[in-house]
């Protein structure tokens, strides 16, 4: 492991482009491995080993780093508290036609979220769409990493998670909504999935420490302190601005939707009654909710209606006039676009990440990963 750099301070300043300093980047397959032991150091059982290590990787991969690797040192340490269960027994307690309701016995998030995205899309080949709620789960990450599960099978997919309470409500000045994700995916004839992530809030709170980590600073109306005041200090946020700005209604109402699929079609807490994910409570199950969808295309039109269709949006969304200097990208374009970069240039970790990768090294006698390349 080198030398731990440091980022640079940054003005308060909004930047354009902010230029984070990483310890170092790591072959793709080196940092799955590493994850993979850590989690099975900790206890947890193939099943979660594979999805919660597919679920971070395919965020560290596409450039999503604050849902990556970073979030490997959290499982370890809410599977070692048994906030998650290490060999979880996933129930369905209720299905009727082409619903599911799935009790994730304080799974983790991603496997319950995979578990239950299967069964959507089972139900979605007879059906013709496929509904899973979930209850009982925990934090499952990414959520665009489970509506691409069903893109790569041919479906539409859909996923919602809820989460604990940390996003402000539009001109209130304290937490009420979770981050509360939205992502979706559509399949694209010979080409990478349409992929669509979005947080409701302005940024996830995993972007919060990762710019705690980078130390730089954040944007513009994405954050408060204490009163619901404005920040761009990371180190003193205490709550986070709903997706809009000025606007910011609509974020708000986005993140009620998330938590009435999520959490009250699932019978899941709602935000304000789920324990912090932080802790210091680690031992009690979070009872997290998420919600998933499948739809088969074909039900609907003939296969290659859809696909000439979507072709064509596409074709037409990036020959769209773009302003100057500017660029028109569909959802995933970035992300595709970063894969093919890390492929080549290794996924980059920031340096808290570093540390704990140093730290649950030495504390389960694990190698650490190589480093493909150093700071920069």
């Amino acid at each position: 492991m080198p030398r731990i750099a440091r980022g640079r301070s940054g003005t308060m300043a909004e930047p354009r482009s902010p230029i984070p300093v990483y310890a170092a980047r790591y072959r793709e397959a080196d940092l799955s491995a590493f994850c993979e032991a850590a989690l099975r150091a900790a206890g947890a059982d193939a099943p979660t080993v594979d999805a919660a290590t597919r679920a971070m990787m395919h965020a560290s991969r596409l450039g999503v780093d604050s849902h990556g690797v970073r979030l490997l040192n959290h499982y370890v340490s809410a599977l070692e508290g048994g906030r998650v269960a290490r060999a979880p027994h996933l129930t369905y307690v209720r299905e009727t036609g082409a619903v599911a309701t799935l009790d994730a016995g304080a799974a983790h998030g991603a496997l319950a979220a995979y578990t239950a995205m299967d069964r959507a899309m089972d139900l979605a080949s007879g059906f013709g769409i496929g509904a899973v709620a979930i209850r009982n789960s925990s934090h499952f990450g990414p959520a665009g990493a489970f509506a691409l599960a069903a893109a790569e099978r041919g479906f539409v997919g859909l996923a919602f998670c809820n989460s604990d309470s940390f996003v402000r409500l539009h001109e209130g000045a304290e937490r009420f909504h979770g981050t509360n994700p939205i992502a979706a995916a559509a399949p694209v004839r010979g080409a990478r999935p349409w992929l669509f992530d979005m947080a409701t809030s302005s940024v996830p709170f995993n972007r919060v420490l990762l710019y705690r980590s980078l130390d730089i600073p954040l944007p513009r109306d994405a954050a408060s302190d204490a009163e619901g005041v404005d920040t761009q200090d990371a180190n003193a946020v205490d709550m986070l601005a709903p997706l809009g700005g000025a606007f910011g209604f609509k974020g708000a109402g986005l993140a009620g939707l998330v938590e009435i699929f999520s959490a009250l079609l699932s019978g899941a807490l709602l935000s304000f009654d789920i324990a912090p994910m932080v802790g210091p409570d680690m031992a009690t199950p979070r009872n997290i909710g998420a919600f998933v969808l499948a739809v088969r295309p074909s039900a609907f039109l003939e296969p290659e209606v859809y696909e000439e269709g979507m072709a064509r949006y596409l074709r037409t969304l990036r020959r769209s006039r773009p302003t100057a200097g500017g660029e028109v990208l569909a959802p995933g374009d970035r992300e595709w676009r970063e894969a093919d970069n890390r492929a080549r240039m290794g996924i980059p970790v920031d340096p808290a990440t570093a540390e704990a990768f140093a730290q649950l090294s030495l504390r389960y006698g694990l190698y650490l990963p190589e480093t493909q390349s150093t700071a920069y």
